[in-house]
C-alpha cells in the first residue's frame, strides 16, 4: 500500500472509531497519534533505503513534538489508532497489524535477553489499553484485548482478553475488537475470588446438613 494511502486509511479508522473526530481535517490538524504516525512513515521509507541517520533524526523530532516514540525500523499496517498516545514507545522489531487500536503510555519494547528480533508482533484489530507494557518477541493474536496496565510476557492466543501483571488470559472472544472500550475486560483475580467464595458457602451449607443429622 502506497504511503498516501496508508495514511487515509489511518484517518479513516480514527473517523470511524473515535466519537470525538469530527472530520478529517480536525484529525490531521488536531490528533498527535496522527502526526507521529505520519513521520514514522516518513521515517520509514528513509530506514528500508538505509538512510538510518536521517530516520532516527525524522523519529526523535516526532517524539519531541508528540511524545510519541516510533522507531523507524518497525514494521506498521493500515489504520492504527493511537489514542491520545503520550509515553507510546515502539521498538525497532515491533510489528503492528492492520486497524489496531493503542492508548497512552503503551510500551511495545524487549527484555534486553534476545538479540534479532526483540519486540512483539501484533495482529490485525488488536486493542491495547493505557499503559500496558508487552515485552518480547512473541505474538498477540488477531482481535486480541490488551487490559490496561497489564504487563505481557507470553504470547495472547487470537480474540483473547489479557490482564494483570504477568497478564493472564481471561477470557476468549469470537468477536472483532474495534472498540474503544477498556472497562468491560474481565479480572482473574475477581473471577478466582468469587469461585472460592462460592466454594466455601457450599462447604458451609455441607457442614450444617451435616451437623444437623449428627444432632438428631
Amino acid at each position: 500500500m502506497s504511503f498516501i494511502k496508508n495514511i487515509k486509511a489511518d484517518i479513516q479508522s480514527i473517523k470511524e472509531r473515535d466519537p470525538a473526530a469530527k472530520s478529517g481535517l480536525e484529525i490531521i490538524l488536531t490528533y498527535s497519534g496522527v502526526h507521529a504516525v505520519i513521520l514514522y512513515r516518513i521515517a520509514h521509507k528513509f530506514y528500508e533505503k538505509g538512510n538510518t541517520t536521517t530516520a532516527r533524526i525524522i523519529s526523535q523530532f516526532a517524539r519531541f513534538l508528540t511524545g510519541i516514540e516510533i522507531h523507524p525500523g518497525a514494521k506498521i499496517g493500515k489504520g492504527l489508532l493511537i489514542d491520545h498516545g503520550s509515553g507510546v514507545v515502539i521498538g525497532e522489531t515491533a510489528e503492528i497489524g492492520d486497524n489496531c487500536l493503542i492508548y497512552q503510555g503503551v510500551t511495545l519494547g524487549g527484555t534486553g535477553k534476545d538479540s534479532g528480533k526483540r519486540h512483539p508482533t501484533l495482529g490485525d484489530n488488536v486493542m491495547v489499553g493505557s499503559g500496558a507494557k508487552i515485552l518480547g518477541p512473541f505474538k498477540v493474536g488477531d482481535g486480541a484485548k490488551i487490559a490496561a496496565n497489564a504487563v505481557v510476557l507470553e504470547e495472547v492466543p487470537p480474540y483473547c482478553t489479557a490482564v494483570g501483571v504477568p497478564a493472564r488470559i481471561a477470557r476468549k472472544n469470537k468477536v472483532r475488537n474495534s472498540d474503544l472500550d477498556q472497562i468491560h475486560i474481565p479480572d482473574p483475580v475477581s473471577q478466582e475470588l468469587c469461585k472460592h467464595i462460592n466454594m466455601i458457602e457450599k462447604l458451609s451449607k455441607r457442614v450444617s446438613e451435616l451437623e444437623e443429622k449428627l444432632d438428631k
